[in-house]
């Protein structure tokens, strides 16, 4: 990512975060007046993160060569950043810091025959014992993913739920060929995915959330660059919730998905990093016995079983 670019990105982030918020949300009077822009003004952000006005309209332009930890705590407090979005800022904070150094990896990363990974975020293999590890797994849909959304492992539970939710003679996006089968690309390229993805507009947002916390973490990564091209290229949705610069984790919570054989699915998911494999996450889909849809979750196992 060249530096233009991250200081672009650091403009927009900080100007769609002070857009969400009013006045009266941060306990500032609101003096009157039409108001230019939506939401907080730059006196107002400064106001709150006690820093002078000139400083913070320099750091929205994406000029923070030098700021410090305690100025980016205060304006993310006085900007209401919650967890991922301090996260995020101080990632692209570090990358607008290093602009040399990124340019200098991006260029050795375009002309050589393995593209860069960014400390494995875009690793594309797992070791034998992490296979092991899901097939290990029988009582949950286990899949391994990299920090680019490639799915790089799967145990049978996860083919059957990804599969056979398709659709007899269709092409599973969990089945590999030339290249790892991406989950943000079948979201927004392929139409099933809305049929899938019962809360379609849920899963879209948490796979551009974490796309742009990757992108700040590894601005460097050229094929990190190139997915996003492609996304930003062919789906005018995608293009629409990147300009956002929402960002996201996806750690824990219930997917909703309809399977046409089994019918609906709403399945508790859990994101478990790898400590020993950076960038990897095992993604993991289970159900309690008692809960709703779980005669459908066994119809599914039993599929897998017989099968």
């Amino acid at each position: 990512m060249p530096a233009d670019t991250v200081r672009e990105d650091i403009r927009n982030f900080l100007t769609s975060r002070r857009a969400r918020l009013t006045p009266a949300e941060t306990g500032l009077p609101d003096i009157g007046g039409r108001r230019r822009v939506s939401g907080l003004r730059r006196s107002e952000v400064a106001q709150l993160a006690a820093i002078s006005v000139e400083y913070y309209t320099r750091l929205e332009r994406g000029n923070v060569h030098g700021v410090s930890a305690d100025i980016l705590d205060s304006l993310a407090a006085a900007l209401r950043l919650d967890e991922v979005e301090r996260a995020h800022l101080a990632a692209l904070v570090r990358a607008a810091n290093a602009p040399q150094r990124a340019a200098n990896a991006l260029h050795r990363a375009a002309n050589s025959p393995h593209r860069a990974t960014d400390r494995d975020g875009g690793a594309s293999h797992v070791r034998p014992s992490l296979q092991q590890l899901l097939d290990a797994m029988t009582g949950a849909a286990a899949f391994v993913r990299n920090a680019h959304l490639d799915v790089l492992a799967t145990n049978r539970l996860a083919r059957a739920l990804y599969r056979e939710a398709l659709g007899a003679g269709e092409q599973p996006p969990l089945d590999a060929g030339e290249q790892p089968p991406n989950l943000a690309r079948f979201v927004f390229r392929d139409p099933r995915a809305r049929r899938f993805y019962r809360d379609w507009a849920g899963i879209a947002h948490d796979a551009v959330g974490s796309l742009r916390v990757e992108a700040a973490r590894a601005p460097t990564n050229a094929d990190l660059a190139d997915l996003i091209d492609e996304l930003t290229t062919h789906s005018a949705e995608f293009a629409s919730r990147w300009d956002a610069h929402d960002v996201e984790y996806y750690r824990s919570g219930r997917q909703r998905f309809h399977h046409p054989d089994v019918g609906d699915l709403d399945l508790d998911y859990d994101a478990l990093a790898i400590p020993a494999d950076p960038g990897l996450t095992i993604v993991t889909y289970t159900l309690a016995p008692n809960a709703p849809h779980a005669a459908a979750f066994a119809r599914l196992q039993g599929s897998v079983e017989s099968g």
